[in-house]
Formats: structure tokens, sequence, C-alpha cells
């Protein structure tokens, strides 16, 4: 008689386990599934150069290399130019370690000394498809530069954000990124 109570226990535990966690995960996914999907990330800078010498600097991948956060993560990363020199139709790919991935971008409008807004797709580590826009304003001490990314989280993205910020780490990186250009704009302006 032990036996069969020990068994029917057993059971109802295990039951009761099971159940605990289909009814977690349901939690989980329901939780994930609500997060919103749009994502705007945006920092700004004041950079001490005119809009038309901060545009050239963000419209010519060519001279992203010397301010580029990523470009500083990964020095041997593998970059490839093609269309135009720059502005509309210029193209950038790169292909890096695990910190900068590999992915591409192009220029698909550019607007002189006010605004460049670029199509950026992520190969690696993951697939993803974002626009970034760039806004350059005049202002005193000299052009305050905007950088936004917008795009769309899919399921996994939404549960990453539950547990780490997006926005603080790539915020973060276009913090530096401005950090960076506006000390090549200094050395380059002495």
């Amino acid at each position: 008689m032990r036996a069969g109570n020990t068994l029917n226990t057993t059971q109802s535990m295990l039951l009761t386990i099971l159940v605990t966690l289909a009814v977690l995960i349901g939690i989980f996914v329901l939780i994930v599934a609500l997060r919103p999907a749009d994502f705007r990330i945006t920092r700004s800078a004041t950079i001490p150069a005119g809009p038309e010498v901060v545009f050239q600097r963000v419209n010519d991948f060519h001279l992203w290399p010397a301010w580029s956060p990523w470009a500083r993560l990964d020095p041997n990363c593998e970059n490839s130019f093609e269309g135009t020199a720059a502005g509309v139709g210029s193209m950038f790919a790169w292909s890096g370690n695990k910190q900068v991935g590999a992915g591409g971008m192009a220029i698909v409008e550019s607007k002189p000394r006010e605004s460049i807004r670029l199509k950026l797709d992520f190969s690696k580590p993951f697939e993803g498809h974002f626009a970034t826009e760039f806004t350059f304003k005049p202002v005193s001490g000299g052009t305050e530069m905007t950088w936004t990314m917008l795009g769309k989280n899919n399921f996994v993205a939404k549960a990453i954000g539950l547990v780490m910020s997006c926005d603080k780490m790539i915020g973060g990186q276009f913090e530096q990124g401005m950090a960076n250009l506006k000390e090549v704009l200094e050395a380059a302006a002495k």
C-alpha cells in the first residue's frame, strides 16, 4: 500500500511541477509578446565644427574608420566600399570579430549640412535591418549632431530586452562615436 501511495505522490508532484513550468513559460511568452516591437535609440552631442565639416565626415564612409566606435573595437575588421564615393549610393560592408559582427549599410538620403539617412543591415552575430539617421544643426560652439537608429524587435530581441538594455548598449556606442568624431575634428583643426 505504501508503494502505491509513494507512486501517486511522485506522479502528483511531477504533474504539479510540469503544470507550474508550463504556466511560467506561458507567462514569459505573454510578457515578451506584449513588449513593443518598435524601438528608437537617439543620442545628441555638440561637435565643435560647422555643419558642413561634420556632415562631410559622416557622408563619406571612407572617413568612418577614424571615428566609428566599432572600428576601434576591431582594428583588423575587413571593410569594403561600393557605389559612389560619398552620399546617396555609397555603400560600406564589414566583417569583423564578435564585437562588430558583419553587415553593410548604404546612404539612401543625403541633404548637405542637414541630414543623412542610412539603411543598415546586420548578418552576424544576428540578422537585423534598421534605419539610421544623422541630423546636423548649427548651434553656438559648433554643430548639434543627433544619431538615431530605428527598427523593430523580433521575439528574441524583445526577450533579450528584458535583461539587457539595448538603448544603453547601442546609445553608449553612439556617444562614443560622437566623442571620437569630436576628437578627430579638434585634432584636424590644430
